[in-house]
């Protein structure tokens, strides 16, 4: 039977989408047909990256969000609708990271890391998830996805960023909470793990001596690029997915196995 990823008619919101991986997902999403909110605090990055799917012939818009700042993710959510409509994907990307040892670890780099890749993660998808509901509530047929932007660093602890894990072990039962909440009313919760992705960030430190030793122990040693989530994020932003709910699912080459 033919399977289709065309997103054509719907809506996503992509956080944390003025570079590396969220910037992906949004030109992915729009050269599926999708119409695309880019959402993050580098507004300006956002509107060059609304003009490069535009000139590709998609459909993009631009708001700004702090996810540490509830009532900007409420402002957020709320322009998001108006500009583009109601919002049946939503992709929670945003995320941060600090690097030492737990010893060291301040409660500012705490507060830091957690308040976006948890606190952050959890409130966007709560008051997007409000929405959700109240329009299946009145439409009990619609479909609404949610796609969690995890690691494999919450499913397997590193070493000189535990707290990185620990958030992102979180998010990882956040998503499993919120698919039992919130499946009955046809909102599929997924989480997707990547592990290490060479993006724009990171691309000269697989260049120096600890990047070359660290993808020596690699299972294959080698770095994906953002290309390798493609298929997994459009599974779960797509219909298709409609049976996956509550899913974890690891794109890291079985580095966390």
């Amino acid at each position: 039977m033919p399977t289709s990823f065309d997103l054509t008619g719907k809506t996503a919101l992509i956080t944390g989408a003025s570079s590396g991986l969220g910037a992906r997902f949004a030109r992915l999403l729009a050269d599926n047909g999708a119409q695309v909110v880019l959402a993050s605090r580098r507004t300006e990055r956002l509107k060059e990256l609304r003009a490069e799917i535009e000139a590709a012939g998609g459909d993009a818009h631009v708001v700004a969000l702090d996810v540490t700042d509830n009532a900007a993710i409420e402002a957020a959510v709320a322009q998001a609708e108006t500009d583009a409509g109601p919002i049946d994907i939503l992709v929670n990307n945003s995320g941060v990271s600090t690097t030492q040892r737990l010893v060291d670890v301040t409660a500012e780099d705490y507060d830091f890391v957690f308040d976006t890749n948890t606190r952050g993660a959890f409130f966007v998808a709560q008051a997007v998830g409000k929405r959700m509901i109240a329009r299946a509530k009145e439409d009990p047929t619609r479909r609404a996805r949610i796609v969690n932007v995890a690691s494999m660093a919450g499913l397997r602890v590193l070493a000189q960023i535990g707290v990185y894990c620990m958030s992102k072990a979180a998010v990882v039962h956040m998503t499993k909470a919120m698919a039992l909440e919130w499946g009955r009313y046809n909102i599929n919760v997924n989480a997707v793990c990547p592990g290490y992705i060479e993006t724009e960030i990171n691309a000269h430190h697989w260049q120096t001596e600890a990047g070359q030793k660290l993808i020596q122990m690699l299972p294959r040693r080698r770095v994906g690029k953002p290309e390798d989530l493609d298929g997994v994020m459009l599974l779960l932003a797509s219909d298709q997915s409609d049976f996956v709910n509550g899913a974890v699912i690891a794109a890291d080459d079985g580095f966390a196995l």
